[in-house]
């Protein structure tokens, strides 16, 4: 056996004693290295350092980078609208919440600033429920309430807060500055996605990745629905604007990807003349980001005839193929909606709430016991920990550990090779960098840069570096405690999730197979719009359950199998209808 498949099969082995579980925790996300969310986490962290050195006033720039430093950690590649809305709210809330804790650590006792921890724990388990947007709020209200409590910031009652709220707002400024020169670009690029995916799935026509293309085309259309949805879609979708000029190109992706999932069914590969459809597409339909002027046709004049496709349309999937090509987006007024959020039971909220401020409570009592009134790692953990709307507890809580064992090694080396507080800011700027990648690519890896972080802010603080050590022992104990009272009081919750997305998956199904052959062309494209968002929904619940330990591990292989012969029914009900099918 030679030495490459040897080692192949030790790393088969190696996987094989893995739990599936336990990989799928530890398992990184597949992105393009997020090259604008680096740069903006560098200066996010660094140059409120930089001023406070400058300035005279190094804790408060300690307080402002504390304010860049959760913004860019919670940023995305949503529209800018929905990225200002998310940092504005995490930047108020955890100014709330820091004004909160210093009030309770500058006029209070341990039993005043434990009790002000459960509160402000029951509070934001009660919020962050409430969606997206409550969840980001509520956790940063703790967090600012367990920083309060535990770092003293001199100055005023106001200072504090205001300088965590500036820091918020000047990784805002850096998050929005793009918007002068491209103001839709997240919004084209979603679009484009979809096109680029459209192509791929027809490469993949006839083999045994087929399945999987399919899979990620519909992810690609579910992001482009859903940034598109962001904005007023019904005021848009009519003016000659850049965002009118997306929605048309979305409505012409949903017919292409109707036509793409026909093909597949046929299942027989495709010459690279049909292949090459989706690009062709996508240069006459999606327009150029103009930022505040309405966009010109990307197409130049309009042709005195529709285009001939590239291609003989001599079966149903071809035909439909060419008749998107010919006149993509025409009877089709469907507009990208979002799905509709139902709202979070009243015994949830109080579940949550409960747990969450229980934690807090017993890990501010730890804390106490450790270190005495200045123990805000403990808490601040707990805060970052509990949040199972951002996936399986189980993962979250490992990563954290491991991100913070790593973090902890790597500030030994840069406690040796550096002592000026100059040269610690480039530091933060290179770790800045290294958090805000992670959060794009794994949990322990933005933890990772977190940590490092965590020690140059202490460092500015005069704080003792003696106590960093300690933070592996403190972040494990976070980590039981959340998983503790997680799998104590609902151990099957993912589980039930995902029972639940799939019985959805399966409702919507079959619901666009009796009503598609029957349907408007608007309907039809809802129907089965409305059906693969539940199946992926699906997909990506029970691959979040597969993330955590579980008592039934039989149980997820036969929920899989429903979901697959779900996502068969709906391709064939697809193909049925392009081919003409009526009922």
């Amino acid at each position: 056996m030679s030495e490459p498949t040897a080692l192949r099969a030790r790393a088969g082995t190696l996987r094989g004693a893995v739990p599936g579980w336990l990989g799928r925790s530890l398992r990184a996300a597949r992105a393009p290295f997020p090259r604008a969310a680096a740069v903006r986490g560098a200066l996010a962290v660094s140059v409120p350092l930089m001023v406070g050195l400058l300035t005279g006033h190094p804790v408060a720039g300690v307080v402002v980078g504390l304010g860049g430093l959760w913004a860019v950690g919670q940023d995305s590649a949503a529209p800018y609208k929905a990225r200002a809305l998310r940092i504005a709210a995490l930047g108020g809330s955890a100014a709330v919440g820091l004004l909160a804790g210093a009030t309770a650590l500058r006029y209070g006792d341990a039993v005043v600033i434990a009790a002000l921890l459960a509160v402000a724990g029951l509070v934001s388990g009660w919020v962050s429920v409430g969606g997206p947007l409550a969840s980001v709020a509520g956790m940063h209200l703790l967090l600012g309430a367990t920083v309060g409590t535990g770092i003293p910031v001199p100055g005023p009652w106001w200072a504090g807060p205001l300088e965590l709220l500036a820091g918020a707002l000047f990784a805002l400024t850096l998050t929005c500055l793009p918007w002068l020169w491209r103001r839709h670009s997240p919004e084209r690029e979603a679009v484009i996605a979809v096109f680029d995916a459209a192509e791929r799935a027809l490469s993949r026509a006839g083999t045994s990745g087929a399945t999987e293309a399919r899979a990620r085309m519909t992810l690609a259309l579910n992001t482009a629905q859903d940034l598109l949805a962001v904005h007023s879609s019904r005021k848009h979708a009519e003016r000659p604007t850049s965002i009118g000029g997306l929605i048309t190109a979305f409505r012409a992706s949903v017919q292409l990807v109707e036509a793409v999932t026909a093909l597949m069914v046929e299942g027989r590969p495709l010459p690279p003349a049909v292949v090459r459809v989706p690009s062709l597409l996508a240069a006459r339909v999606v327009p150029p980001v103009r930022a505040g002027r309405p966009a010109p046709d990307a197409s130049g004049p309009v042709p005195d005839r529709e285009p001939e496709p590239p291609f003989t349309a001599d079966t149903p999937g071809l035909r439909a193929l060419a008749e998107v090509y010919r006149a993509p987006g025409r009877s089709l007024t469907l507009l990208p909606d979002p799905p509709a959020y139902a709202g979070p039971r009243l015994a949830d909220r109080l579940r949550f709430a409960l747990l969450l401020g229980g934690c807090t409570l017993a890990a501010a009592v730890v804390a106490y016991l450790l270190h005495g009134p200045r123990g805000y790692w403990l808490p601040m953990t707990v805060a970052f920990l509990y949040k199972p709307d951002l996936g399986p507890v189980f993962g979250r809580a490992l990563n954290r550990c491991l991100g913070t064992v790593a973090g902890v090694g790597m500030v030994a080396v840069v406690a040796w090779l550096v002592t000026d507080q100059w040269a610690l800011t480039l530091v933060a700027a290179v770790f800045g960098a290294v958090m805000a990648a992670g959060v794009r690519y794994h949990y322990a890896l933005s933890t990772f840069g977190l940590t490092v972080i965590v020690f140059v802010f202490i460092d500015f603080l005069g704080d003792d570096r003696q106590l960093l050590p300690s933070r592996v022992l403190e972040t494990v104990i976070a980590a039981a405690l959340v998983l503790t009272a997680h799998f104590l009081t609902r151990p099957d919750s993912w589980r039930v999730r995902a029972e639940l997305r799939v019985a959805a998956a399966d409702r919507a199904w079959r619901r666009y197979d009796r009503r598609a052959p029957a349907a408007s062309p608007d309907e039809r494209h809802q129907l089965r719009r409305t059906a693969y968002r539940r199946l992926a929904e699906a997909r990506q619940a029970l691959d979040t359950a597969g993330a955590e330990p579980h008592r039934d591990p039989d149980r997820f292989p036969v929920l899989e199998r429903r979901v697959a012969r779900a996502e068969q029914g709906c391709d064939a009900i697809t193909a049925y209808v392009v081919a003409g099918g009526r009922r």
